[in-house]
């Protein structure tokens, strides 16, 4: 009887196109490199707007941070997170970059509208599902209020930057580390668990502080499903994309609609 071969199908062009892109929007040179010109953006706007009346305004994830660092390392905590934000992205991309070669410029264009539309896709899903569990959708604004629109579209900026590092990248990940590792739950389990944890503390976040929101029904609602859908992205697309989808959404929400 005549052996058979198995032949190996190899993917089509067009797929193995899509493929690439969707694994190197996850990968530091092209993620971190896709976040830092909101870094940037926003660092130079918090220090322009300082003096503008209302004083030194910054993200409230920003400021939660770099007390934590200032309370371990004293007055030298936040220069110390600066360091380590800075110097530790720059040696994941560098490394990255080395491994696999230079990120194309077009392949961040790319991933950069990507992020306008789901910034345009994150009102929408998100608010239906909140019209659909209250029957009645109470929309507040996402940022604080009272403030001009240069300083609100910094506080904007630094909610897509610092809420994603805080409340995606540490939170997520210590949750799906304690569950897993630690606790030795399947992956759906712990997954479920990181994003449905992380969604609830980050919805609870915006009403914490001098400048925190009125406690509603409605908008810790629809912050949690934000949430939810925020660290949805950032298991599937990565850091880049979803600082930058969050940032816009923000922008789109507190600036161009207020």
């Amino acid at each position: 009887m005549p052996s058979r071969v198995a032949k190996s199908v190899k993917p089509s062009p067009a797929r193995s196109a899509v493929q690439s892109y969707w694994r190197d929007a996850r990968a530091p040179r092209y993620a971190l490199t896709l976040a830092a010109p909101l870094l940037v953006l926003y660092e130079v706007l918090a220090a322009l707007t300082a003096g503008t009346g209302t004083g030194a305004v910054r993200n409230g994830a920003d400021v939660m941070i770099k007390e934590a660092f200032g309370a371990v390392a004293g007055a030298r905590g936040p220069m110390l997170f600066g360091v380590l934000l800075i110097g530790g992205g720059a040696w994941m991309i560098g490394r990255d970059w080395k491994a696999h070669g230079a990120p194309a410029p077009r392949r961040l264009a790319l991933m950069f509208a990507e992020s306008v539309g789901l910034a345009l896709a994150t009102g929408v899903v998100v608010g239906s599902l909140t019209q659909g569990l209250l029957s009645r959708l109470h929309l507040l604004s996402a940022g604080p209020g009272g403030f001009g629109p240069a300083t609100q579209f910094a506080l904007s900026l630094g909610a897509g930057l610092y809420e994603e590092l805080l409340f995606r990248v540490v939170l997520v990940s210590l949750l799906l580390f304690a569950t897993q590792a630690l606790l030795g739950w399947s992956r759906a389990v712990s997954v479920t668990i990181a994003l449905v944890g992380s969604a609830l503390v980050f919805s609870a976040f915006h009403y914490v502080g001098p400048f925190g929101d009125r406690f509603t029904l409605a908008s810790f609602t629809f912050r949690a499903l934000a949430g939810l859908w925020f660290s949805g992205l950032y298991v599937t697309r990565g850091f880049g994309i979803t600082a930058w989808a969050h940032a816009l959404y923000d922008v789109a929400l507190t600036v161009v609609l207020a």
